[in-house]
Order: C-alpha cells, then sequence, then structure tokens
C-alpha cells in the first residue's frame, strides 16, 4: 500500500501544462494618426476617451490592461485626475 504522499506526488506528475497562448501587442490608444505625441499630452476636456480608460467604479484602468505605454499611462492618470477636479467627470462610478 502506497502513502498519501507518494500517490499526490505521480498525480501531480502526470498532469500536463497548459501553454500560454501567445497575445499580440496591444496597440496604445492614445496614439495620434499612428505616432504618439511629443510631449505626451491627454487632453482632460476629452471626456469620452477619460471614460473609457476608467472602469464602472471609476477607477483608472490598469497600463496592462488598457494597453498604454507608461509614458502614455502617466499622461492619462493625470488628465484624469484633472477632469475629476474640475467636475467632468466623476470620481466614483455608479
Amino acid at each position: 500500500m502506497q502513502r498519501p504522499s507518494q500517490t499526490s506526488r505521480v498525480s501531480r506528475t502526470s498532469k500536463r501544462r497548459a501553454k500560454a497562448k501567445a497575445r499580440g501587442k496591444k496597440k496604445d490608444p492614445l496614439f495620434v494618426d499612428g505616432k504618439r505625441p511629443r510631449p505626451m499630452y491627454v487632453d482632460y476636456k476629452d471626456v469620452e476617451l477619460l471614460k473609457k480608460l476608467t472602469n464602472r467604479q471609476g477607477k483608472i484602468i490598469g497600463r496592462r490592461k488598457s494597453g498604454c505605454s507608461a509614458v502614455s499611462q502617466h499622461a492619462v492618470t493625470a488628465a484624469i485626475k484633472r477632469a475629476r477636479f474640475m467636475a467632468l467627470i466623476p470620481y466614483v462610478g455608479e
């Protein structure tokens, strides 16, 4: 009779690990005519764009999920905070 630790070890090694699917690189949503504006600036009055970059609770969507580069994510964050202060978008969602 086998001990429980031996049987669990056998079952762990017999399982196959699922292959990770290769994902394509996300396009930065802030590109204008195919290139990034320099210096990086996001208009705080562009409420439609800023709403796309916040979730239903009003939180700013992270860089990995939105597909922004680090530079553009900093500009988005500053624009969202400025728009909240100017009462263009709410601090909290629904």
